[in-house]
């Protein structure tokens, strides 16, 4: 008797505590996303993707994340060169109390850019089969709360990321997160053979104008 009284008293205790000072209860927030200058990556702030890419010869090549079309009208995402780059839009699956992007956490990615008139179309991106037949690819369409992606550091190089696809968003799927790559024609897809290292830059300063190209 005495020792159910005790545990009765101790869940209570903690339960009062968990309400005075949550933040000794839950497990601390995963680290945040920074962009190009070291800020956290924000929810909604509009973002240009850049991958450092290495050509043959040892040449680097700056590419920004683009689609095929724009506006945007069942495209496809792929890596452009500088002047075609389109900006995102990142937005936490689970609603978030800061607004920051954080490593690990399941996020929909979605262009900010305008839509074509036509049903269905929708600038977030998802998971979609290429009409060209050279497999699965990064497309637009998607829809929220199904196409899910993760950002985490890279493993190599502490100042880029890397883009994941999660397909356990899927209900009919029980699987794990997959990287996102570039197909030799560089379309984004899931596990591609070439690495792409990322990283995220404002598209809009302090002010709310477009930032001068500093790639």
């Amino acid at each position: 008797m005495k020792i159910t009284k005790f545990l009765g008293l101790s869940f209570l205790l903690f339960a009062f505590a968990a309400t005075l000072f949550p933040e000794g209860v839950h497990a601390e927030d995963p680290a945040a996303v920074l962009d190009f200058y070291g800020r956290e990556v924000q929810a909604g702030t509009p973002y240009l993707i850049q991958d450092l890419s290495y050509e043959p010869g040892d040449n680097t090549t700056n590419y920004v994340v683009g689609a095929t079309i724009n506006p945007i009208c069942n495209s496809d995402v792929v890596l452009s060169y500088e002047n075609g780059g389109l900006p995102v839009t990142f937005s936490p699956v689970t609603e978030s109390t800061d607004g920051v992007i954080r490593e690990g956490t399941l996020i929909t990615v979605s262009f900010d850019a305008d839509t074509c008139k036509m049903a269905g179309v929708t600038p977030m991106w998802k998971i979609g089969f290429n009409s060209t037949g050279t497999g699965y690819i990064v497309t637009t369409g998607g829809v929220d709360q199904l196409n899910q992606f993760m950002i985490t550091k890279d493993k190599i190089d502490g100042s880029f990321y890397q883009l994941y696809y999660c397909p356990k968003s899927d209900p009919f799927c029980e699987c794990s997160c997959v990287p996102v790559g570039a197909t030799n024609d560089k379309y984004l897809a899931p596990k591609a053979a070439v690495v792409v290292d990322v990283r995220f830059k404002p598209e809009l300063n302090i002010y709310g104008d477009k930032m001068v190209s500093e790639w």
